[in-house]
């Protein structure tokens, strides 16, 4: 097969779009030959179609010309503070627009499986589908597939080719290693969140950058699953074999300081079982260990001590999904990244490192 037919056979109404550099919405309208297209813009999808021989399917053919005025929301992974946190706002944010919200949940996130949602979803003639996963698998298993609506994702990272609307985890995370080394910590150990986890991998990016900036060593983390319980098994690992708590000669917290004298949490139910592990075998937080966690869940200020960690407005970032999704389907052209920045929540767990 020539490299002609490849192309025919791969290319998408994305890669239009990308090429362009125009929205999904606006390649549609253009296949339809829709009004309200600049001649400029349409110039420049026609000449991306013709470069890439791109035939489009039924689905990129059939945009919503009848408003349906509902919008597909698509969820996977478990029922985690954040994500159900920011699907209710972007519910909230759907209702007060008039728009219906219809969605599909699912706690695994195969590319059949999601398939099968997207279909469910167009076949009730959405609008636009919103993406919140909890894994990158998700995202890439439906940008795989020919919407012909446009996709606005949950999305942390840096991939091209839809619209993403986030909280920065990667700054987030070096706002909170940068805290900590402002108290005077120099060994600070991280429980990473699961790895096929976007938001887990960002926190770990940032951690891992910011303290090379600082000039400090960044040991390889330890991976939970976001759960209290994995957060008190690592908890454990990390003073293993110290002896902590087997004597009462009060050394336990130089013993353990002289491998770390914080942790960062991935999340705030990890650095809850983290600071369950240390004061079982007898070690003072923040008075021998510094703890930190993410996110600022409701019982966050509550914990012993209260928790400093990184506030992420959840019901914000539902409704920033649904002032980006009408933007785009008011057909504008281009609609960037949209990224908001966490607040560091400094309370009682956090303390410079005893001498």
């Amino acid at each position: 097969m020539g490299n002609d037919d490849e192309k025919t056979r791969v290319a998408t109404i994305f890669d239009v779009a990308r090429l362009a550099g125009v929205s999904h919405q606006t390649v549609s309208r253009v296949l339809n030959d829709l009004p309200n297209v600049r001649p400029a813009t349409r110039q420049r999808v026609e000449q991306a179609i013709a470069q890439l021989r791109y035939t489009p399917s039924q689905a990129a053919r059939s945009l919503v010309t009848r408003r349906s005025r509902t919008i597909g929301l698509i969820t996977t992974g478990g029922p985690d503070y954040g994500p159900s946190s920011t699907a209710l706002g972007f519910n909230e944010a759907a209702r007060d627009a008039r728009y219906a919200v219809s969605m599909a949940s699912m706690l695994e996130s195969d590319p059949a499986s999601l398939r099968q949602a997207v279909e469910l979803l167009l076949r009730q003639n959405v609008e636009a589908i919103v993406l919140i996963a909890a894994h990158r698998g998700a995202l890439d298993a439906v940008r795989g597939i020919e919407l012909g609506v446009p996709l606005v994702a949950v999305e942390s990272s840096r991939r091209d080719g839809f619209h993403r609307v986030s909280i920065d985890q990667y700054q987030g995370a070096r706002i909170l290693v940068d805290h900590l080394v402002g108290l005077g910590h120099r060994r600070i150990a991280h429980l990473a969140g699961p790895a096929d986890s976007v938001d887990a991998l960002e926190r770990v990016r940032g951690w891992r950058d910011a303290l090379s900036e600082h000039g400090l060593v960044a040991r390889e983390p330890l991976v939970g699953d976001w759960t209290p319980a994995s957060g008190f098994r690592l908890g454990r690992e990390l003073v293993a074999g110290l002896g902590v708590g087997d004597d009462d000669d009060g050394r336990a917290g130089e013993r353990v300081g002289g491998l770390f004298t914080a942790v960062f949490a991935a999340n705030d139910q990890m650095a809850l079982g983290v600071i369950h592990a240390l004061s079982e075998r007898g070690l003072r937080v923040p008075g021998d260990v510094s703890v930190v966690g993410f996110d600022d869940i409701p019982e966050a200020e509550h914990f012993a001590p209260p928790l400093t960690t990184m506030r992420q407005d959840f019901p914000a970032l539902g409704r920033t999904i649904m002032s980006t999704l009408l933007e785009v389907l008011s057909d504008a052209d281009s609609v960037g990244v949209v990224r908001s920045v966490p607040q560091l929540i400094v309370r009682e767990s956090t303390a410079p490192p005893s001498a």
